[in-house]
């Protein structure tokens, strides 16, 4: 079978177990939820406010974790004996690209749902819409690859989430800082120029963490 049809096969696998064992989404959902209800509580909008600096801080922070909570079962929740069965199957590079498009999917559906109620609950200062959800699609592609990536090495050791954790955070936060820095110019309504070369540079890092995802997992798979 080629590479497109066993990702198509492996991708509508992921969306069945998903769709019959939906913990997980509402998990997500309700952590997220959970999360902006919280912030909305402690910085007492209705009175003050919050500055536009901090609103952008909260939404990446809460992103991120959300992110981390959602892809962190990826590999991990695979039994050794399925693994096996893949091994033999399929082909490891199938498998990682068909892990990424799904865990891209739904983070992109969950960044929007969280952007929407976040601007609902919080007010929304973002002056370029275009620039902030470009941002927030190469972000969510960012984080897709590198906690997909990091999720498969993790489920080989014993103690695998705490790794998968460990292992996460050194490398979305330039990741965090580069999106921060784009939402900023978003939401200041800076001209869309000044926001160009972050937004490649952004582009750049999906295309080599992609890059080395596709180039590492075999070695990992095979392990």
């Amino acid at each position: 079978m080629s590479i497109p049809k066993e990702v198509k096969t492996l991708l509508g696998k992921e969306v069945i177990l998903e769709w019959r064992h939906k913990y997980a989404i509402n998990g997500v959902l309700l952590y997220t939820i959970s999360t902006i209800f919280i912030c909305y509580l402690t910085f007492n909008v209705q009175r003050g406010g919050l500055n536009p600096f901090a609103w952008n801080a909260l939404f990446w922070i809460i992103m991120l974790f959300s992110a981390v909570s959602a892809i962190s079962k990826s590999f991990i929740q695979e039994s050794s004996s399925r693994q096996l069965y893949y091994f033999n199957l399929v082909k490891p590079i199938s498998i990682i690209i068909s892990k990424i498009i799904y865990n891209t999917i739904f983070l992109v559906l969950l960044s929007l749902i969280a952007y929407s109620i976040f601007s609902l609950i919080l007010d929304n200062p973002v002056q370029d819409q275009l620039i902030f959800l470009t941002s927030v699609l190469l972000g969510t592609i960012g984080f897709s690859i590198s906690l997909t990536l990091m999720s498969g090495i993790a489920s080989k050791t014993q103690n695998n989430g705490m790794l998968m954790a460990i292992l996460s955070f050194p490398v979305v936060i330039p990741l965090v800082m580069m999106i921060i820095k784009i939402t900023k110019n978003a939401i200041d309504g800076l001209d869309r120029g000044e926001s160009i070369d972050e937004i490649l540079t952004l582009f750049a890092i999906d295309i080599i963490i992609g890059a080395l995802a596709l180039m590492l997992f075999p070695y990992l798979w095979r392990s």
